[in-house]
């Protein structure tokens, strides 16, 4: 169901849900966000975007796969590509470390804690128990104005979502298993999986939800110029 909020609401509530309630999502609602998705702009209009989404038995099964690959290959396939550079500089490294010491501290596991930050790691591959699984996925061709692109279209995904009362999680750990997503969803060896989404209704009652990530200030992101003092 829609409800009608401002695209700065919506902004403002989307969280990256980590914990959802075992309640199916209707089929109508995932291909009508991504009916609306799909007007998201793309440079020269090449909509470089591939999404596949997946519930029920489906799902299921590509869950089973994947565990069954780790299982295996504890490390996964090895990342098709790095999500972040190496090394990662400040300030850019220190948001990142915030960002991880906030989300466990709101589970109340420690830094030293290595099993149990490895447990909720290793949540990622159960789309943290949403109803709804999506991979994005983009043709290998594509350079990095059509990565920009995805992101335009994956943010359009996230935020029709909350303002359909859903939440979501977008999820670069899913690039770590690419091999086993290939085969499974045979996506053919040109198409380079981007990353996974977790859809489903919040378990607003879960304290990892609770936990809220910091902004840098607008002075630290963004130079306005030319506007006086107004």
């Amino acid at each position: 169901m829609i409800i009608v909020i401002s695209v700065t609401t919506a902004m403002l509530g989307r969280r990256s849900t980590r914990a959802f309630l075992n309640r199916p999502v209707p089929l109508n609602e995932v291909r009508d966000i991504i009916d609306v998705a799909r007007r998201a702009p793309s440079g020269g209009n090449l909509q470089p975007w591939r999404l596949i989404a997946l519930a029920g038995d489906d799902l299921t099964q590509f869950k089973a796969a994947v565990h069954a690959n780790l299982k295996q290959n504890p490390r996964g396939d090895g990342p098709e590509f790095p999500v972040y550079p190496n090394p990662l500089r400040e300030p850019f490294d220190g948001r990142r470390r915030k960002c991880g010491e906030d989300m466990y501290a709101a589970i109340g596991v420690t830094r030293e804690d290595r099993a149990g930050r490895l447990q909720q790691f290793a949540r990622n591959y159960d789309f943290f128990g949403a109803p709804v699984g999506m991979i994005l996925a983009m043709d290998r061709s594509m350079e990095p104005a059509q990565w920009a692109d995805i992101g335009i279209f994956l943010q359009s995904i996230l935020l029709l979502a909350y303002e359909r009362g859903l939440a979501t999680c977008a999820q670069a750990s899913w690039a770590a298993v690419h091999k086993t997503v290939r085969a499974h969803l045979g996506l053919p060896d040109d198409m380079v999986v981007i990353c996974g989404v977790s859809l489903g209704y919040p378990d607003v009652d879960h304290p990892i939800n609770s936990a809220t990530m910091d902004r840098e200030p607008v002075a630290t992101v963004a130079e306005l110029r030319g506007f006086g003092d107004r």
